[in-house]
């Protein structure tokens, strides 16, 4: 029976980033995933009709452009390619506007003061300073996260930097707010911190808005070409070329522990697979399934247990996928059919609060805000020549469904609440925002939170960030202070994956922060 000097459990594209280094290292690394093919949150699958490829959650490539990964590991030459669209993403409104992101920062403003030439400048002066901070947004993100001695130190040294901290506190609403002085815009805008699950009045939603719109308006909202599964597919290739293997189907249940320390892991079926004397397991499940299920509290104490049962887990996600006879029209114009995403809400904050209110009181939203992906507006591969794909995400539902806002639907068990729930949306979104999309519709496949938990263990009550991003579930907090270094109390057991620094998103820094800490402590580095 084979051993291994290092396990990966999960095969997303932390995990398979991960692995890539340790088997860089010269480590004989295998990863293991329950699913049938690797990639987690971040794979493409025909998943309404032949021909029509969907990508199952990540569409944007957006994080990941600040990633050291790509070039290191040279995924382009096992398959990686990306487009760069023109429009990154527009906001429509019911009334037919839009403001959109071009590529260029001159035609974004543009689009804005349409609306407010005041909030055109003020958007030029803040995506000038993400570009004179990309660097050092760069460092944070792909280096293990600061403790909160160094961050506090590093402000008493830097007393500039205090408007900063302040800024990373403010809600969307505060910060907007304070910014913008047309609520379009505020929407444009604030509506980022949506992808993350941060709500208008939540802490530090503002500064999340700033820095995905501003690294959009800097890289580019790309995809990748052919699907996002070509990332997960381009990393295992790379791995494989260092001898590194990858198991499929093979669910891990627990982790093995032999006189303190890791000793390998074992399957759903019973098989045991081992380390090697000086191995190490990295886990880019959830926080929760490693610590409660893989570990338990007899090899982390009961304390650490309880810490992990109540981490907060953020709202739940539904996911429409559409296999279309043509393009979508939009009310708002062709510029709307030509961007990688359209959000779609009326102008106003307010809406939103509301919308998260419902959902968090456990209704299902009366208008939620639905993100529609255009995959084959700006990737045609993705759908037979004059027909298209689009995924809808609808951004906040509740897992478990105790009221309906919209006074339609009577059910409360998702099983018989989805489809009546995606017929209301369709006919709502058709109605108030793309007058053609239900007549496109040549056959849809809808995923309920339960679902996608169903389907992927690690997206807990239907969420895909591996914990909610709140200030208190960040950098040295994220996910536990105690588990904020990417280790465990078991000395060879690691995190590697969005649970950990800098979170959720298609990034590949959990997995290569990750990897750096190991070899670190293993002397490999």
């Amino acid at each position: 029976m084979n051993s291994y000097d290092a396990i990966v459990i999960g095969a997303g594209h932390n995990g398979l980033t991960c692995a890539c280094y340790l088997a860089r290292a010269g480590l004989q690394t295998l990863v293991v995933d329950q699913y049938h093919t690797v990639g987690g949150m971040a794979t493409t699958e025909e998943v309404t009709l032949p021909g029509f490829r969907s990508d199952m959650h990540a569409f944007g490539y957006q994080f990941a452009n600040l990633s050291p990964a790509p070039q290191e590991l040279g995924l382009a030459n096992f398959g990686l390619e990306l487009i760069r669209p023109e429009i990154n993403y527009s906001h429509v409104f019911p009334d037919g506007g839009i403001i959109s992101m071009h590529r260029g920062v001159d035609d974004t403003i543009a689009s804005i003061s349409r609306y407010s030439k005041k909030d055109g400048e003020t958007w030029r002066r803040l995506a000038s300073d993400f570009v004179q901070a990309k660097a050092s947004i760069a460092e944070w993100m792909n280096s293990p996260p600061r403790s909160l001695v160094q961050e506090t130190e590093q402000l008493a040294q830097q007393p500039h930097d205090i408007d900063g901290y302040r800024a990373s506190l403010q809600s969307v609403r505060s910060w907007t707010n304070e910014h913008f002085e047309c609520e379009e815009t505020r929407l444009f805008i604030g509506a980022w911190a949506c992808h993350a699950s941060i709500a208008p009045d939540d802490a530090g939603g503002g500064r999340l808005a700033w820095l995905f719109t501003a690294l959009i308006q800097d890289v580019g909202n790309r995809a990748v070409k052919q699907g996002m599964h070509r990332l997960p597919l381009a990393l295992a290739a790379y791995l494989q070329s260092r001898g590194g293997e990858i198991r499929t189907g093979a669910r891990v249940t627990r982790i093995l522990i032999e006189h303190g320390r890791a000793a390998g892991v074992q399957l759903a079926d019973g098989e045991q697979i081992r380390l090697t004397d000086k191995g190490v397991v990295a886990s880019n499940a959830d926080p929760r399934q490693l610590i409660v299920d893989f570990l338990g509290e007899e090899n982390v104490g009961a304390e650490l247990v309880a810490k992990m049962q109540r981490y907060e887990w953020g709202d739940g996600y539904m996911t429409i996928y559409l296999a279309l006879d043509g393009p979508v029209i939009y009310k708002a114009g062709p510029d709307a059919q030509r961007s990688a995403y359209v959000h779609a809400t009326p102008p106003s904050l307010e809406f939103l609060s509301i919308d998260y209110a419902q959902c968090r009181s456990g209704r299902l939203p009366a208008a939620p805000f639905v993100l529609m992906c255009n995959d084959s507006a700006i990737d045609p591969s993705r759908a037979p020549s004059g027909k298209a794909v689009m995924k809808m995400i609808v951004h906040n539902v509740p897992y478990e469904i105790r009221g309906d806002a919209t006074g339609k639907i009577g059910a409360r068990k998702w099983d018989e609440v989805k489809e009546p729930y995606a017929d209301y949306l369709i006919d709502y979104v058709t109605a108030t925002y793309a007058p053609n999309l239900k007549s496109l519709i040549l056959k849809r496949v809808v995923h309920s939170p339960v679902d996608m938990e169903k389907l992927m263990a690690s997206a807990v009550h239907g969420t895909v960030t591996h914990g909610a991003f709140l200030p208190y579930q960040t950098g040295s907090q994220r996910p536990l202070p105690q588990l904020a270094q990417y280790r465990t109390p078991v000395p060879n057991v690691y995190l590697c994956g969005a649970g950990s620094h800098p979170g959720g998103g298609i990034t590949m820094a959990p997995g290569r922060n990750a990897s750096r800490v190991i070899l670190g402590e293993t002397g490999k580095a």
